[in-house]
């Protein structure tokens, strides 16, 4: 349909208002919302999300094309609650407790949003239990952690761990990421998965819920 074509097209281009505009025509032209939703917004976010991994666009144009997904989201998701719509899943985020570097959390974040997934961020310094907690109360299958200092990474262990401990997993798994995280961390401290970016943690995280 070319409305959702046009609204693709121009949230990879980042221009918010326009998508706004075309959310809101599609929604007064009757198409169904998880239309609107597949097609137009994550059609689009989905391309940004390959080029970025491609390394064909950078940071700045990943934001703008968020910013331009929340435009139209704003106008769809009430519509998408109300028809009960379900998303791909719920992820958890956060940067580990005494990090407080988030813009590779943020960016994670964003692109899990793209994608489909609901995502609870919990922002930065986060504590393992408060992972934990919201996890649980969420129903979230997945805890997405993100650390940048090497001084911050035992609190991944401590996540992990607590998973484990309370009987949790393999129901709620654990992903970690991070200028100072490798796969060889990872799988020391027995998490799920490792992303070495924003791009590869969405696919690890559609994996892991698959």
């Amino acid at each position: 349909m070319e409305i959702l074509k046009q609204m693709a097209e121009s949230l990879e281009r980042g221009e918010h208002r326009r998508v706004h505009e075309l959310t809101r025509r599609a929604i007064e032209e009757k198409i169904p919302p998880a239309r609107i939703l597949e097609d137009g917004l994550i059609g689009g976010m989905r391309v940004v999300g390959d080029r970025f991994r491609l390394r064909e666009i950078y940071l700045p144009e990943v934001l703008l094309a968020a910013r331009a997904m929340s435009a139209g989201m704003e106008l769809l998701k009430p519509l998408l609650i109300e028809e009960g719509i379900p998303t791909l899943g719920k992820v958890v985020i956060g940067s580990v407790r005494g990090d407080l570097h988030d813009i590779g959390k943020n960016l994670v974040g964003i692109m899990l949003k793209g994608a489909g997934f609901e995502v609870i961020d919990l922002g930065a310094d986060v504590q393992p239990q408060r992972f934990i907690e919201t996890a649980v109360a969420e129903n979230a299958p997945v805890i997405g952690m993100s650390a940048l200092l090497t001084t911050t990474m035992p609190a991944m262990k401590e996540v992990v761990d607590l998973v484990k401990q309370r009987g949790l997993h393999p129901g709620i798994k654990t992903i970690v990421g991070g200028a100072a995280v490798s796969a060889e961390f990872a799988d020391h401290i027995g998490a799920d998965a490792y992303a070495f970016d924003a791009a590869n943690a969405v696919q690890q995280v559609k994996q892991m819920i698959a």
